[in-house]
């Protein structure tokens, strides 16, 4: 069904040079970019959006919609209620406005008898999710989980005492229902980069005060990398590709294998202190059959020849 609303929790102004969440001149293509080369949403698909009403999910349908001439999509939105909070009102007219700037289709569905529980008002959303994305012929349905996300998702199997499997974090696509999968799109974007893509668009989007009570694990863990990332600028980038490796190297990718086989020519103190990007961009030329030389660290460097490593320098 269609839905229209006038009313919008917080619309952003349109971004100038001095947005704090503006990167480049033009950070709306960055992200629409970034989400067709993600690889999880395929040409010709029907896509149904997982909309809240947050910046990450607007940001996502918009740049859905926005690529969906080039990639031949169907974009849809919909909007779970769980009922759990008084502003959830709001966040349906952001979501109804949005779809209307848009011009997209959106469903709304009010979940009725559901126990407060985070883990069954989770199914209860997914399987609404799954009945609208069949009504609609969707064969995918997308969220806006994105980099902070996965790194809390890593951290709190951590903290449970996971094993690889844990590790893996959020894949970026993975069956949901028969005929159905889930597609996450925005693993490798920060939340700062989908606000700033609300802010260029002009685009409202409402914010979700049960994100600060702390007394919430995942709300917990959030608080604790928010007050770390300054001394770690690289942290979430650390953990999506410590993630990608734990999930290529279960299940056996010939990229995990062709790291293997860098790390096995090389001697244990060959290995200490070396970047995983360079032994990365090694497997990268192996696996496509390049040739170069490709310094692992000071003083280390292999020599590949046509997808094969003849040697090892040290100085």
């Amino acid at each position: 069904m269609w839905q229209s609303a006038t009313s919008s929790v917080k619309s952003p102004r349109t971004s100038g040079a001095g947005d704090p969440f503006v990167r480049g001149a033009h950070p709306e293509r960055e992200v629409e970019r970034a989400v067709e080369q993600s690889g999880v949403i395929r040409k010709g698909e029907r896509v149904l959006v997982a909309c809240s009403g947050g910046p990450d999910s607007v940001a996502l349908v918009s740049a859905l919609q926005a690529i969906s001439k080039r990639m031949n999509l169907r974009v849809y939105a919909a909007y779970v209620n769980h009922g759990a909070r008084p502003s959830a009102w709001q966040d349906e007219c952001v979501v109804a406005q949005i779809a209307a700037q848009l011009e997209i289709p959106v469903d709304v569905v009010a979940l009725e008898g559901v126990a407060r529980d985070e883990q069954r008002l989770r199914t209860a959303r997914y399987g609404a999710l799954i009945d609208v994305a069949k009504q609609r012929n969707c064969c995918v349905v997308a969220t806006g989980h994105h980099a902070e996300d996965q790194t809390e998702t890593v951290i709190l199997a951590l903290l449970r005492g996971t094993g690889p499997t844990g590790l893996r974090g959020m894949p970026g696509r993975r069956r949901l229902a028969p005929s159905l999968d889930l597609a996450r799109p925005l693993l490798r974007l920060a939340s700062e980069s989908l606000r700033g893509y609300c802010h260029a668009r002009a685009l409202p989007y409402a914010v979700d005060p049960s994100n600060a009570v702390v007394t919430t694990r995942r709300n917990a863990v959030r608080e604790a990398l928010t007050a770390l990332r300054p001394l770690f600028p690289t942290l979430d980038a650390a953990v999506a590709r410590a993630a990608e490796i734990a999930a290529e190297d279960e299940s056996g990718s010939r990229r995990a294998t062709l790291r293997a086989s860098i790390r096995e020519q090389l001697c244990p103190d060959d290995l200490h202190e070396i970047d995983f990007l360079h032994v990365e961009e090694a497997a990268r030329a192996l696996e496509a059959g390049r040739s170069g030389t490709f310094f692992m660290k000071p003083g280390l460097a292999l020599r590949i020849e046509r997808g094969s490593v003849t040697g090892i320098t040290r100085e």
